[in-house]
C-alpha cells in the first residue's frame, strides 16, 4: 500500500514540511526505517535517532525547534504518537480489512447480521443476536442469544459473549475473554451447603472499550454489570456481578473487582489490585500495584498504595519507619535491660 505525505497530513491534521508527494509503504522505528518507511519522533531524548534516520517521512511535534536541517520530509502534529496510531489504524491494521463468512461457522435463522461483517471458522451466532456493520468475529467465537455487538467491534478467537449482553461500537475484545458468565452468587442454607442464586442480569459494555485476553466480566444478579465508554482493561482481570467501571478508566493485569463495587471515571489501577465489594472509588483515583482497597475512596484524584491501601505520602512515611524497625527493636531491648538494672539497684 502506497500512502502520500499529503494523505497522512489530511488524516492527522498535521502540516507537511518538505515534499507532500513523498510515498510510504511501511512503518518502522526511526533506527530501522528505510526509504519507503514512515516513523515518528515524540520524545526529545531520541532526537539523535531522528537526525540519523533513513525514513522517507517522520511525524514530529509541532513545536519541535531543530538546530539543523531535517533529514527527510516531516509532518508536524501536536501529538505524533497519536497521529502514528491513526495511520496504523487506517492503513496498516490487517484486522480492519477481513470480510466474508468462513465455512463451518453457524448463524441462527433469527440472528440479524449486517452484510459487511467477517465471521471466522467455527464461530457461532445464536438466536436473536444482532451483529452490526463492520464487526469482526474471529474463529471459535460464541455470540449468545439476543446479544448485541455494535459497529466495527472486533471479537478475537475464542471470545464468548453470553446471552442478552450488549457490546458497543469500536470495541476490541481479545482471545479467551468471557462476557456474561454467572456472577458468584450463592445463598447459605441450613445444612452448611449453598444454593445457587440465578443470575438474570446482563453485561453492558459501552463504546471504544478494549478488554485484554482471558478476562471475565460477570453478568449482574439483576440489572447490569457496566463497563463505561473508553475503559481499557489489561489481561486476566475479573469484574464481578453488578460492578461498574467508570469511563476512560484503565486497569492493569490480574486485578479483581468484587461485586457491586463502582470505580469512578479516569481512574488508573495497577496490576494485582483487589477491591472489596459494595464500595465506591472516586473519580481520578490512582492505585498502585498489589494494593488492597478495603474501604471507600471518597476524595477524587488521590494516589493510594499498599494493603490495606493508604494515601501515597502516608505509605512512604510508613515504609521509612518499617525499615527502621530492627534498629528500634534493638533499642527497646537495650532500654528494657537498663530499666531492669535500675530497678534491681
Amino acid at each position: 500500500m502506497q500512502v502520500s505525505a499529503a494523505e497522512i497530513a489530511a488524516l492527522t491534521g498535521g502540516t507537511v514540511v518538505g515534499h507532500a508527494d513523498v510515498q510510504i509503504s511501511r512503518v518502522d522505528k526511526l533506527e530501522e526505517a528505510g526509504s519507503q518507511s514512515l516513523s515518528f519522533f515524540s520524545n526529545p531524548k531520541y532526537q539523535d535517532r531522528f537526525f540519523q534516520t533513513s525514513a522517507a517521512l517522520v511525524l514530529i511535534p509541532a513545536d519541535f525547534q531543530a538546530e539543523q536541517d531535517f533529514p527527510c520530509t516531516v509532518i508536524k502534529t501536536p501529538n505524533p504518537y497519536y497521529a502514528f496510531c491513526q495511520v496504523l489504524e487506517r492503513y496498516f491494521n490487517p484486522n480492519q480489512h477481513k470480510t466474508g463468512r468462513e465455512e463451518a461457522s453457524y448463524t441462527a435463522s433469527s440472528a440479524v447480521i449486517d452484510d459487511d461483517v467477517y465471521v471466522g471458522y467455527g464461530a457461532y451466532v445464536d438466536e436473536g443476536a444482532v451483529i452490526a456493520q463492520g464487526v469482526k468475529i474471529y474463529p471459535q467465537v460464541y455470540v449468545g442469544r439476543n446479544a448485541h455487538v455494535g459497529p466495527n467491534t472486533i471479537l478475537y478467537p475464542g471470545v464468548k459473549v453470553y446471552a442478552d449482553c450488549h457490546i458497543g461500537a469500536h470495541c476490541i475484545i481479545h482471545s479467551g475473554t468471557v462476557v456474561g458468565s454467572d456472577g458468584f452468587g450463592f445463598a447459605p442454607i441450613g445444612d452448611g451447603s449453598y444454593a445457587k442464586i440465578p443470575q438474570i442480569g446482563n453485561v453492558v459494555i459501552e463504546d471504544h472499550v478494549e478488554i485484554g485476553s482471558n478476562c471475565t466480566i460477570d453478568r449482574a444478579t439483576m440489572g447490569s454489570t457496566i463497563i463505561r465508554k473508553g475503559v481499557k482493561l489489561d489481561n486476566l482481570i475479573q469484574v464481578a456481578h453488578n460492578a461498574e467501571i467508570g469511563e476512560h478508566t484503565v486497569i492493569a493485569a490480574q486485578t479483581g473487582v468484587s461485586g457491586s463495587t463502582r470505580i469512578g471515571k479516569r481512574c488508573m489501577v495497577g496490576g494485582q489490585v483487589g477491591f472489596v465489594g459494595h464500595i465506591l472509588v472516586a473519580d481520578g483515583s490512582q492505585i498502585g500495584a498489589q494494593s488492597g482497597i478495603q474501604k471507600e475512596i471518597t476524595e477524587p484524584g488521590q494516589q493510594w498504595i499498599g494493603s490495606p491501601a493508604m494515601p501515597l505520602k502516608e505509605a512512604f512515611r510508613t515504609q521509612v519507619v518499617m525499615r527502621k524497625l530492627p534498629e528500634l527493636q534493638q533499642r527497646i531491648i537495650q532500654l528494657e535491660k537498663r530499666i531492669e538494672e535500675l530497678t534491681k539497684s
